[in-house]
C-alpha cells in the first residue's frame, strides 16, 4: 500500500446529495453501488470521498478508476490529488505496475479491454476499489463489457457512476442490477439518484435556455433535382436529414448567422456578470470543426481553440482553454462527456448526433455552476428530435434491456464512430448530395420544457447572471410582449368581422412585408405546435398533419397568410 498521506475526508465539504449518498453507502457497505447524478453535480467529489473513507478505514488497499477517455484520466488524477488520493494516469499495460507512492491508477475502458487478465491479476492481489466512471460505456461494445467483467469481478468494492441517460439495448452493463419494470422489461436500478431538476432547485447547476434556429435549406440530389425544405416543419426522415445537414454546412449562410448570434450572446454573458464566459461549438467531424473555427475567426477577429482528440496535446489544450479567458473552443466528440470547463456558458450544437445519451453528454458541458445566478445558452437546429430532447432535459432514464425508448425516432449516429477521422475522399452519400445553402432565423426558445417565441434582440442581450425564476419571468414577459406587438389577428377572428367593417389592411401597409408576415405566422404556428407537443407528446409532424387534414392547404412552407392564420386559430381551439 502507498505511503502517501491522505487528507482527512472530513476536511472537504460535501453538497447535500453527496452527504446523503455517502451516508447510504457507509451504512450499507455494498460491494456494488450505482450513483446516477446529473452532469455538474459532483460525482467525482462523491466518489473520491468514498475512496478516501475506504482507504482510511483500510477496507481497501488500492484504487482503479476507469474512464471513457484519455483526457478524463488526467482530470480524475488532478481531482484525486486535491482530495489526498494519489492516482497514476500514466499507467500502461506494458508496464504492468506503478510506483508504490500511488494509491492506484486511472485507465480507460479500452485499456482494460485490451488486457483484462492483467487487471484481474492486479485486482486479485489486493483489496481493490474500482470506480467505473460513466459506467454506460461498459455496454458500448461487447469486448468492453466482457473485459470490465473479467478484470473487476474479484474486486472488493465497485462504485459505478453515470450522469447521462442510459441507452436501451440488449447489452447488460456489468455490475449493474436489473429489476423487471411494470411491463416486465429488465430495468437498471440506481442506489442513489440526483437529477437535473433537483440540482437546479438546489442551485447546484445552471439553468439552460435553448435557442432553436430554423431556416430554409436548399440542396441538389444526385439526379439533379433541387429541393427546398424548412427546418422545424413536418418533413420526411430523409428531408429532415438533408435539411439539417445543409444547415450545418460551413459554406452556407446558416452556420455563420448562428455563430454570430452565439457570439453576441457570449458577449452579453461577459458584460452581464460572467467576464470569463466561454463558448463551445460541437462539430460532427474534424473538417467541419476547422471550417467553423475559420468562421469564428472572421466573426471575432481571434482564432478559437480547436481540439481534435487524435492530435497530440489535445488534453493540454482543453486544460489551457479552461484556465484562460479565450472566447471560443471548437471540438468534435472529445468535449462531449466528462470534461470539466466550468466557464462554458454558450454552446452551439453543430452536429447531427441525436441520441439522448450524446445530447445529454453535450449539454452537460454547460450546466456546471460556479456561482449563484449563472445561466447557460445553447443554440440548436430546430429539428423535432433535438427539440424533444431539449424539452426533456429534466427527465431521468434507466437502462432498459431490449426496449428502445424512442421507437418513433431512431436516428443513425454511426457517424460518431468516424467523428475524429479526417475525411479526404467523399463517400457515396457525399457524392449524391450537394448543399446549395440555408438561411437562419430564431424559431423558438425552450426553457424548463416550455416553449417561447421571441426575436433575436429580445433574448441575446439578456444578462448572464439570472436566477432560474428570473429567467422564467423574463421569458414569460418577452413572450407576452411578442404576442402583443407581433401576433396577428387569426383567421377565426377575421371570419368573425362584420361584413360592414372595412377589410384589414394588407401586410405591407401594417409595416410588414409579405415575407415578414409569413415568417411571423410560421414562428407563431411552430411555437403553438411545440406547446401542443409538450402537452400531448404527439410528434410535431403529426400535429402539423392533423392541422392540414382539418384546415386543408399545402405544407407550412407553401401555405398562405390566411391558411396559416386559420391553422393558428384551430390549434388554439384545441388547447
Amino acid at each position: 500500500m502507498s505511503q502517501t498521506q491522505l487528507v482527512s475526508p472530513e476536511t472537504r465539504p460535501l453538497r447535500a446529495w453527496q452527504r446523503s449518498a455517502l451516508a447510504r453507502y457507509l451504512a450499507t457497505s455494498p460491494r456494488d453501488f450505482l450513483a446516477v447524478a446529473t452532469p455538474g453535480a459532483g460525482k467525482t467529489t462523491f466518489a473520491l470521498r468514498v475512496a478516501a473513507e475506504l482507504l482510511r478505514d483500510r477496507v481497501v488497499d488500492a484504487i482503479t478508476v476507469v474512464t471513457p477517455t484519455e483526457h478524463l484520466k488526467y482530470q480524475w488524477a488532478e481531482a484525486a490529488a486535491a482530495a489526498g488520493v494519489a492516482l497514476d494516469p500514466e499507467f500502461r499495460n506494458s508496464a504492468g505496475g506503478t510506483s508504490r507512492d500511488y494509491h492506484g491508477i486511472a485507465i480507460t475502458y479500452a485499456g482494460v479491454a485490451a488486457h483484462p487478465r492483467l487487471h484481474r491479476n492486479r485486482t486479485e492481489n489486493r483489496r481493490m476499489l474500482v470506480i467505473l466512471d460513466e459506467i454506460h460505456h461498459a455496454g458500448d461494445a461487447k469486448s468492453w463489457g466482457e473485459g470490465v467483467f473479467e478484470a473487476f469481478e474479484p474486486a472488493t468494492r465497485r462504485l459505478a457512476l453515470t450522469g447521462t441517460p442510459f441507452r436501451s439495448d440488449d447489452n447488460p452493463i456489468p455490475f449493474v442490477e436489473y429489476v423487471p419494470d411494470a411491463e416486465g422489461a429488465p430495468r437498471s436500478r440506481a442506489d442513489h439518484q440526483y437529477g437535473y431538476a433537483e440540482a437546479l432547485a438546489d442551485t447546484v447547476v445552471r439553468p439552460v435556455v435553448f435557442l432553436a434556429y430554423s431556416g430554409t435549406s436548399n440542396w441538389r440530389t444526385s439526379a439533379g433535382e433541387e429541393i427546398s425544405a424548412r427546418l422545424g416543419e413536418p418533413l420526411t426522415r430523409e428531408q429532415t436529414a438533408m435539411a439539417w445537414r445543409t444547415a450545418l454546412d460551413p459554406a452556407g449562410d446558416w452556420m455563420p448567422a448562428v455563430l454570430a448570434a452565439a457570439d453576441r450572446r457570449l458577449q452579453s454573458h461577459r458584460d452581464g456578470g460572467m467576464p470569463d464566459a466561454g463558448g463551445l461549438v460541437i462539430a460532427t467531424d474534424q473538417t467541419s470543426a476547422r471550417a467553423y473555427a475559420t468562421l469564428l475567426q472572421r466573426i471575432t477577429g481571434v482564432r478559437p481553440a480547436v481540439v481534435l482528440s487524435d492530435e497530440a496535446g489535445a488534453s493540454d489544450r482543453i486544460a489551457e482553454f479552461s484556465r484562460s479567458t479565450e472566447r471560443w473552443m471548437v471540438a468534435v466528440r472529445m468535449v462531449s462527456e466528462g470534461v470539466d470547463v466550468p466557464r462554458l456558458a454558450v454552446g452551439v450544437y453543430a452536429t447531427s448526433a441525436s441520441t439522448p445519451l450524446f445530447f445529454a453528454q453535450a449539454i452537460g458541458r454547460f450546466v456546471r455552476s460556479r456561482r449563484p445566478g449563472e445561466t447557460a445558452s445553447v443554440f440548436v437546429p430546430s429539428v423535432p428530435v433535438l427539440l424533444g430532447l431539449a424539452s426533456e432535459l429534466e427527465a431521468q432514464r434507466d437502462h432498459v434491456l431490449g426496449k428502445p425508448q424512442r421507437p418513433e425516432e431512431v436516428w443513425n449516429d454511426a457517424e460518431l464512430n468516424e467523428a475524429n477521422k479526417v475525411k479526404d475522399e467523399p463517400g457515396e452519400q457525399e457524392k449524391a448530395f450537394t448543399s446549395l445553402g440555408a438561411d437562419a432565423e430564431l424559431d423558438q426558445l425552450i426553457y424548463e420544457g416550455a416553449t417561447y417565441s421571441a426575436d433575436e434582440e429580445d433574448y441575446l442581450g439578456l444578462p448572464g447572471l439570472l436566477e432560474p425564476d428570473q429567467v422564467r419571468t423574463l421569458l414569460s414577459q418577452r413572450q407576452a410582449d411578442w404576442i402583443r406587438k407581433g401576433s396577428p389577428r387569426t383567421g377565426a377572428q377575421a371570419r368573425a368581422t362584420p361584413a360592414t367593417a372595412p377589410p384589414p389592411p394588407p401586410p405591407a401597409e401594417r409595416g410588414q412585408s409579405v415575407r415578414e408576415r409569413l415568417q411571423t405566422l410560421r414562428k407563431e404556428l411552430n411555437t403553438l405546435v411545440a406547446l401542443h407537443n409538450h402537452k400531448t407528446r404527439k410528434p410535431h409532424g403529426k400535429i402539423h398533419n392533423e392541422l392540414r387534414a382539418h384546415c386543408g392547404g399545402p405544407p407550412v412552407a407553401m401555405a398562405t397568410i390566411e391558411q396559416l392564420e386559420e391553422r393558428i386559430a384551430t390549434l388554439r381551439s384545441w388547447r
